[in-house]
């Protein structure tokens, strides 16, 4: 199973690694990245497997969202068949 994260908000050093930590800290493995900086606004999407998560995924989300708020980014995650049926014709 797979989870899309979605990262946005003002640059700054660090952000790739307190999210990818925080992954680290429940089981997530990153499959893919991509990230950006337009001007000074930093946006990222990072896949991720989630098959192996240690706590609940409601949980994983509310903790990536507390990290982004500790940040001040916006940080949202969402698994893969919400992702697909939204994006499906």
């Amino acid at each position: 199973m797979l989870a899309v994260i979605s990262v946005t908000g003002k640059d700054c050093v660090g952000i790739i690694a307190d999210v990818s930590v925080k992954c680290r800290e429940h089981e997530a493995n990153i499959i893919d990245i991509s990230q950006t900086v337009l001007q000074d606004f930093f946006c990222m999407i990072m896949l991720v497997q989630i098959d192996k998560l240690n706590v609940p995924f409601g949980d994983f989300i509310d903790a990536m969202e507390k990290l982004g708020k500790e940040k001040g980014l916006s940080i949202h995650t969402m698994h893969e068949d919400v992702f697909n049926s939204m994006h499906k014709i």
